[in-house]
């Protein structure tokens, strides 16, 4: 909404449609649209797609990305332009290249967006041009790809030249992941590298924590080796000592705890190897009363090398050589590494997106990364990218601004208001083309994506539709339209027919109808309506008395044919009844008085038109064809008058705000019917022509003759 205190323009409106239309000639107009009362935009939304319109400006437009341009997009576009622009004007022509001078240099953003154009040209190959058009900026995003920094704040491996810090910013992707640069690369930004570095140093500490611990860091460098040793043999060593403290509480315990006969029995019909799960699943060592646990012989074979790591690893630098370990012992064990599980539930955790955790790269790996400065060189890597921010995006401005200046216009005289429609002056954007069918031409097509869906809500439109279904390339490309006959009659429309489509390009499509909207399409029409229903009754009726005459003839004749092929003995038929006058008497009774109340209407009728002077008749004829065909006249006006375009646009997703209709006038020169051009010669003699037989007319006069001649009796005419 404008502001109370926001300058007045002064718009200029047009009618068409049935409703007022604003104009947009001046770039002041297009300037002032913000201020104009949306309630009289002609539509307030359209898609993207499907209509014709170049793509690339309405991505542009729009900024949300959500495949919808909206008048907030239209009206900050035509802001955003007029701003760069010395000269608003420049909007409204349409050019196809853009003269180097209209760009407004008296602004920040105007200078620089004049510097990128010189840059664009200078890039393809163009340095003297002193204009710029829209084929010199499609390589803009291959010319941004081209450049170590491009602004977006982004680093990808590709724009680092040393190769150390190469492999840093490879690592910082691999643990904390990585976002898409312009060029199209993956790289990291700020935020994903300051996230590596507080992790890292994280880790770096706790990690220096462990090694200034005496307690935790009791074997040094080989603590972690030590403790994977002893968690290998750790729960089998404990079940061994518990065992053992069993057999000590009670002597007989210790045989059934080290197994029984039979189990070895068991063993014995199997196919023994050293790490059979069956052999593992025995006690370290035979179990004794406090047994010490044997570390050089007498250890299950399944266990044998995991129990020679722990005595390397972790009981040989602790205690040195011996051959056995004692419960007091292992239990001293266990208390050392306690406080080394207690240190490591306090690692830090790793977070974002990367594929490995932090701690992959290893202690060493991670303080020469923190150590070396490479923090601060990545730091100085994304400032230097961010620094060509503005530069960059002047870049992209200037494809933007080329487009604008090329296509803005057009898009707002069909957004705006409908000024191309409805003016005739040029084909609509959701024009898809047109269509050649049953010898008319259907300008108003419009792509459609799901007939059934689109055809719910169109139906309001009140227009004759003929969805079609379109091919080419052997049915390699195919799409949908709708076509609205708005002249002519729907007799021959019927799916199945077959016609051809012409979209905007000039490419022909094969065209078959799928499905139809009925709905009046002329006056003309709706006149013939009524006699075309009862010739068509009259023809059916009379296809169904032939059918029926036919089947019966043919009934006769096959029962005659096997009446013929009995036996000469066989008993003859009953003789058929003598004829009943009195019956047919009143069959003949009930046609008279058929024909005489037929006979006495038609009397009436003549009698009423020959009482009328002879001016009067022409009168009287033309109200006996309106009393038939004016109600579906009135019908037909009524339904006419209420054809709106606006259901066909919105079921395409588009959001009309106005009552766009299509009257009568209007619709007739949507679509085309045949007509022999101006000035051609035409012979009337046609070889093939139905000869015209004489005696139907004059029989036809002889019974007009005869019921005028009856009329007259009957009112007493020849008595005079």
């Amino acid at each position: 909404m404008a502001h109370p205190n926001t300058p007045q323009h002064d718009w200029h409106f047009f009618r068409a449609g049935g409703f007022d239309q604003v104009r947009i000639d001046s770039g002041a107009d297009l300037l002032a649209l913000g201020r104009l009362d949306q309630k009289l935009w002609v539509a307030l939304s359209c898609p993207t797609h499907g209509i014709e319109f170049d793509a690339r400006t309405l991505a542009l437009i729009d900024e949300d990305h959500d495949g919808h341009i909206r008048a907030v997009e239209i009206i900050a576009a035509a802001t955003w332009a007029g701003a760069l622009l010395k000269d608003a004007n420049t909007l409204t022509k349409g050019l196809d290249v853009l003269p180097l001078s209209a760009i407004n240099d008296g602004t920040e953003e105007g200078r620089l967006v004049l510097v990128a154009a010189r840059h664009v040209l200078q890039s393809v190959g163009k340095p003297d041009a002193d204009t710029v058009s829209a084929e010199d900026t499609a390589d803009t995003q291959k010319l941004v790809a081209g450049m170590r920094f491009n602004g977006d704040g982004i680093i990808p491996p590709q724009a680092v030249e040393d190769a150390e810090l190469k492999a840093v910013v490879e690592d910082i992707m691999a643990c904390c992941g990585s976002l898409p640069d312009r060029s199209g690369e993956q790289g990291i930004s700020a935020e994903i590298a300051e996230q590596f570095f507080t992790q890292a140093q994280a880790y770096a500490a706790w990690w220096k924590r462990a090694e200034d611990d005496g307690k935790v860091w009791f074997l040094g460098a080989d603590t972690l080796a030590a403790l994977e040793a002893y968690r290998a043999v750790q729960a089998k060593a404990e079940d061994y000592f518990t065992r053992c403290r069993m057999a000590a509480y009670d002597a007989r315990a210790a045989a059934p705890l080290s197994r029984s006969v039979e189990d070895y029995q068991l063993l014995a019909s199997q196919d023994l190897g050293m790490t059979a799960a069956s052999v593992a699943a025995f006690p370290l060592a035979v179990i004794g009363a406090d047994k010490p646990l044997p570390l050089q012989s007498g250890i299950n074979p399944a266990w044998a090398a995991a129990v020679q790591a722990l005595y390397d690893k972790v009981i040989a630098p602790l205690y040195g050589t011996q051959d056995a370990l004692t419960a007091q012992e292992w239990d001293a064990l266990a208390a050392k590494f306690s406080a080394v599980d207690e240190w490591l539930a306090g690692k830090p955790t790793s977070t974002g997106t990367g594929q490995v955790g932090i701690e992959t790269l290893g202690i060493a790996r991670i303080r020469a990364i923190l150590s070396d400065g490479y923090p601060a060189e990545i730091t100085n890597l994304i400032a230097q990218d961010k620094a060509v921010e503005a530069e960059v995006a002047a870049i992209a401005s200037v494809d933007r601004l080329v487009h604008y200046c090329r296509d803005l216009h057009l898009l707002v005289n069909n957004f705006v208001s409908f000024r191309n429609f409805y003016t005739r002056a040029g084909r609509a954007v959701f024009q898809a083309g047109t269509l050649y069918l049953d010898g008319r031409s259907c300008e108003l097509c419009v792509r459609v994506d799901d007939v059934a869906k689109h055809a719910v809500l169109a139906n309001l439109s009140r227009v004759c539709l003929v969805y079609c279904e379109c091919t080419r390339n052997k049915g390699a490309e195919k799409m949908f339209v709708a076509a609205a006959f708005t002249a002519g009659d729907s007799d021959q429309l019927i799916v199945g027919r077959n016609g051809v489509f012409y979209d905007r390009k000039g490419q022909d499509w094969d065209a078959t109808i799928v499905r139809m909207l009925e709905h009046p399409i002329s006056i003309r029409q709706a006149f013939w309506a009524p006699y075309k229903r009862v010739s068509k009754m009259i023809g059916e009726q009379v296809q169904k008395l032939a059918a029926a005459k036919s089947q019966s003839m043919e009934e006769k004749i096959v029962k005659t044919a096997l009446e013929s092929g009995q036996k000469a003995d066989a008993p003859k038929p009953p003789p058929p009844p003598p004829f009943d006058v009195a019956k047919f008497a009143g069959i003949f009774a009930a046609i008279g008085l058929a024909v005489g109340a037929l006979g006495t209407a038609v009397a009436s009728m003549l009698t009423g038109l020959m009482g009328l002077r002879w001016w009067q008749l022409p009168f009287a004829l033309v109200g006996l064809l309106l009393l038939v065909s004016g109600p579906a006249m009135l019908i037909a006006w009524f339904k006419l008058k209420q054809r709106n375009l606006g259901p066909i646009l919105d079921a395409n997703g588009w959001a009309v705000n106005a009552r766009a209709r299509i009257n009568i006038p209007f619709g007739t020169s949507l679509t085309g019917i045949a007509k022999l051009p101006e000035g051609a010669d035409r012979r009337l003699v046609d070889p093939f022509a139905e000869k015209k037989r004489v005696w139907p007319y004059y029989l036809i006069l002889v019974l007009v003759a005869c019921v005028a001649g009856w009329a007259m009796w009957l009112m007493g005419l020849f008595g005079k």
